[in-house]
This record gives C-alpha cells, sequence and structure tokens, in this order.
C-alpha cells in the first residue's frame, strides 16, 4: 500500500470515529444539566420566556435546564460567554431583541454573533404599539404624522433606553414617515410607561406585553400595531404599515447554542421546543403575553435574526445611534 493510499485510509477512518463519537455524545443528549444563559435580569420578558421553554424542556428530556441570569452590557456579557462555551449544547442562550441591534450599535465586541453563535429555535415575537397620551389629540396615524409635521420637534418619543428596540422603533418611525420625534430615553419599560402615562412625553412604541394594561385602562391610547399583521390582542387596531408604507418593528425571542454544537443536538432542542409552542398550555401562556409563535426550524429563525439585524443596522446608521 503506498503512502497517499494509507494518508486517504487513515484521514476516512478518524473521520468516521469522529463522526460516530459525535453521534454517540447527541444520543445520550442530554446526560447532565443544561445552562440557558439570559442576558437580562430575574423578571425579565426574556426571563419569564426562559423559565417557560426551560421548564418545558427538562420534562421533555429528563434532565435539568437551569437558568442562569447574566445581566448587563446590553446583554453582550451573556452572549459572549456563550459564544466562549463548549459547543456541546450544555450551554444555551435565550435571545432577545438586543441580539439584532447589538452588532451595529457597539463598535466593538468580543464576539461576532454570525460567526459564534448557532440558532436553534425561535419562540415568540412580541409586537410594538405606537401610543399616544389620551391627551394628545390624535386618534390615527395619519393624524399623530400631521400633527408631528405641523409643530416640529414638539412631541417626544419614550422608550426603554438609547439601542433598545422601543428607541429604534421610534427613529424609524421618524425617517420613514418624515417627521421629529423627540426621543426620551429611560432606564426600561417600567420608567417609560410611567411618564408616558403621567403625560411627561407624549408617544410610545413599547412592546404589546408592556402597554396591554395601559391600554385596556384606558391610560394610554393606541393607534396601531407595529408588526405586518395585525394582533390578535388587539384585532381592531390597524397597522402602521397601512400608513407607513414597508414599517415593521417587533421582538424576538427564542433559543441558541455556540456555533460549532452537533447539528443533531440542535435538531433535539428544535424539535422539543416546537413540541412546546403546540403544546396548549405554553401556546395560551405565550398569547397571554401578547405574543406570536415562532413555530419553524433553526434555519428559519437564523433568516428572521439576520433580516432583523439588518433591519436595525439601517436605522443605527441612519440615526447615527451610539451605545452609551
Amino acid at each position: 500500500m503506498n503512502a497517499e493510499r494509507r494518508h486517504f485510509l487513515t484521514t476516512a477512518a478518524s473521520a468516521a470515529v469522529l463522526t460516530l463519537a459525535q453521534g454517540a455524545r447527541a444520543q445520550a443528549y442530554p446526560s447532565r444539566p443544561v445552562r440557558l444563559v439570559v442576558g437580562f435580569a430575574a423578571g425579565s420578558t426574556t426571563d419569564i420566556l426562559a423559565r417557560l421553554i426551560g421548564a418545558w424542556l427538562s420534562e421533555r428530556l429528563g434532565a435539568q435546564f437551569i437558568i442562569e441570569n447574566r445581566p448587563g452590557a446590553g446583554a453582550n456579557i451573556a452572549t459572549e460567554a456563550v459564544a466562549r462555551a463548549a459547543p456541546d449544547g450544555y450551554t444555551l442562550l435565550m435571545i432577545a431583541p438586543v441580539h439584532a441591534i447589538n452588532p451595529t450599535l457597539y463598535s466593538k465586541l468580543n464576539y461576532n454573533f454570525e460567526r459564534d453563535i448557532q440558532t436553534v429555535a425561535g419562540i415568540v415575537r412580541v409586537p410594538n404599539v405606537l401610543e399616544v397620551h389620551p391627551a394628545v389629540p390624535v386618534k390615527t396615524v395619519p393624524e399623530l404624522i400631521e400633527l408631528a409635521k405641523s409643530q416640529p420637534g414638539s412631541l417626544s418619543f419614550a422608550s426603554a433606553g438609547v439601542g433598545t428596540a422601543s428607541h429604534l422603533a421610534g427613529e424609524m418611525f421618524n425617517t420613514m414617515a418624515g417627521v421629529n420625534l423627540v426621543h426620551v430615553p429611560y432606564h426600561g419599560d417600567g420608567p417609560a410607561m410611567i411618564d408616558l402615562i403621567a403625560g411627561q412625553v407624549q408617544v410610545g412604541f413599547a412592546t404589546m406585553t408592556a402597554s396591554i394594561g395601559h391600554i385596556r385602562s384606558g391610560r394610554l391610547r393606541p393607534l396601531a400595531v407595529a408588526t405586518a399583521t395585525r394582533s390578535d390582542a388587539l384585532p381592531e387596531l390597524p397597522r402602521v404599515a397601512d400608513y407607513v408604507p414597508g414599517y415593521e418593528a417587533s421582538s424576538l425571542f427564542g433559543v441558541a447554542a455556540p456555533k460549532a454544537i452537533p447539528i443533531s443536538i440542535v435538531e433535539a432542542l428544535n424539535r422539543e421546543i416546537n413540541a412546546g409552542l403546540a403544546n396548549p398550555a405554553i401556546r395560551s401562556r405565550l398569547l397571554d403575553m401578547n405574543g406570536m409563535v415562532l413555530a419553524g426550524s433553526s434555519a428559519d429563525f437564523g433568516k428572521l435574526i439576520a433580516d432583523e439585524t439588518e433591519k436595525w443596522a439601517r436605522v443605527i446608521r441612519a440615526a447615527n445611534i451610539k451605545a452609551d
């Protein structure tokens, strides 16, 4: 046997052994507790969703899925930790809207989301809603645009902070509608809602989850939902896109992992998460949060994140938004 043929056979045998070993690991998965890392504090929307899906996966796969909260730096601390973790399926990342924003918002990151992170499965899309304080003399999106154009700079919009989804939704509206709503950032949805309800600011682009109670109580007036389709929570509301063609703003949540995770583990997790999304109890809980279920493949969710990243990159650059 010549040297070239021996090299070929040795390489092929090594590849076969590696494939079998990966397959054996995947079949045994999970054989110990799995960490699901959340870049926000306990009680946040991201954390609540992580605990919901983590409990489901624990029950279905027979191993504990432990929620690990690692807040800070706009979820970059958590994302970097997962990007550097062993790609064995035992460290997962809870995806939130910031993961489509941070690659452009921050000039320097210690990870590259596209290179280092593998999407696993989507969970839910939560609509943003364009809303105003009841004292604002408008009831439709065209009336808001007309008022804003007639009084440039006189209306302000609240956000959960610089670079958050509610901030970018407002800046995108400014650009696409040709208006100048003045941005007023807060430290989270809670403080932003307090001042919007008090009339200290006039306009908001918060999530449906944060807004729905105040809308139903009459403390806020909704003008339109910001998603591509109408919301089941407020089906009578038109879409912003009915008046500002192409406008869409929502918050995506899902699960991801380190990039080199075996595809068999990705498929197993995706299959079980999708089973959870079809479960009546979990589906009902997501609908209670006014979310749109995101069942589909890991590639489907990856495409959604890529599209969102491209969209928000355009907004960030056009408005020259910088991270604090």
